[in-house]
């Protein structure tokens, strides 16, 4: 090679961090994690406050802060469905609106603060961020996991973990095949993604450092983002020789523009063999290795740089296709392209699919 045919070293380019938060639904925690006790919220690059009405029962998040003399919202208390701030006891009800001040004979007309939208589902509290403020898309609510709701799974065994990121970083992951030799040490004998719409799905079989399964420990593993933040996988294996199947939630929410909370969860199919004590100690053993597992990532996440322009090779997965579709929650609705929300497939290891392995173990 000439001096003039040398490779110049490659240089890496990242933009500068957006300054929005993604368009979707986003997990503030399991349902029992919201009371008629005022919850503080740090999300979004601001406070939030989040509580259960006392009359109707339903969770209500509001901005954190009053806007009278800028008191905090979740040191006061909950009477009926509004929050009542400490400072000077202004009433807020779940619509924002202030309605009640104990000194006022007229309320301000100004006097309305942001109510976000909730939604409760799945035994989890979901909150929904759009920077243009639109009401939440219909078609894009989470789906309805039966399994929570048949009474023969655990509840969920939840855990809040800090990371050093942005969210796109952390959905790489989900077209990422050649991490998880290096970084999980498992081995992976198919892996597949999809994408459509406002969901993005990651199909694998391999092995696990946790999960076994028959000849050779095969494992079978369906992770499916809806939206930008809210990511379940359905996995099927053994632990201790115990048949496990077990659903995974990863739901990112970001405190600022740098810092992400992942709102990690555990559900297990009870086994009708082990009495309930049993089967909780399953799930809190299953839950500590999967916690302990996920620290692999964050290692990895909470040190890396961001890279824009990432260098590929013929065997990496489809990040580029990962990364088209995670843009369009980034994207003003109005100006959303076709590519970024087009059923595509697409196969980096070619080999025994989740549902041939699914159907030879007789599930």
């Amino acid at each position: 090679m000439t001096a003039e045919q040398k490779v110049q070293p490659y240089q890496i380019k990242a933009e500068p961090v957006p300054e929005r938060f993604a368009r979707g639904w986003y997990v503030v925690g399991n349902s029992a994690s919201i009371t008629t006790k005022p919850r503080m919220l740090k999300v979004f690059g601001s406070k939030l406050v989040a509580y259960r009405g006392e009359d109707d029962g339903e969770v209500h998040i509001l901005d954190g802060y009053c806007p009278h003399m800028g008191g905090d919202l979740s040191g006061g208390e909950v009477k009926g469905n509004s929050v009542v701030c400490p400072f000077h006891l202004w009433s807020w009800g779940s619509d924002g609106a202030c309605d009640h001040i104990p000194y006022a004979k007229k309320i301000p007309a100004k006097a309305v603060i942001k109510s976000w939208p909730t939604l409760e589902k799945n035994g989890l509290v979901f909150i929904w961020q759009d920077p243009e403020n639109n009401a939440p898309i219909p078609e894009q609510e989470p789906e309805a996991n039966a399994d929570w709701y048949s009474g023969e799974w655990t509840d969920w065994e939840m855990r809040a973990i800090p990371i050093a990121s942005q969210g796109r970083e952390l959905v790489d992951n989900m077209a990422d095949m050649a991490h998880f030799g290096p970084v999980h040490y498992s081995t992976v004998k198919s892996f597949r993604n999809e994408m459509q719409g406002h969901k993005f799905i990651q199909y694998m079989v391999g092995g696990h450092q946790i999960l076994t399964e028959g000849e050779g420990g095969l494992i079978t593993s369906v992770a499916t983002y809806e939206g930008p933040a809210y990511m379940t996988t359905t996995m099927t294996g053994s632990m201790d020789g115990h048949p496990m199947r077990v659903h995974l939630l990863v739901s990112h929410i970001p405190v600022d523009k740098n810092n992400f909370i992942i709102n990690f969860g555990v559900m297990m199919k009870k086994d009708p063999k082990l009495s309930p004590e049993e089967n909780q100690a399953m799930l809190d053993e299953y839950t500590e290795k999967n916690i302990e597992s996920f620290h692999q990532d964050v290692a990895i996440w909470n040190n890396k740089c961001v890279i824009d322009n990432p260098l590929m090779c013929d065997g990496d997965g489809p990040i580029h296709m990962v990364r088209k579709w995670y843009s369009q929650f980034m994207t003003d609705v109005a100006e959303i392209r076709e590519d970024q929300i087009k059923h595509r497939q697409h196969v980096t290891i070619d080999g025994p699919t989740v549902e041939e392995v699914l159907a030879a173990q007789g599930q």
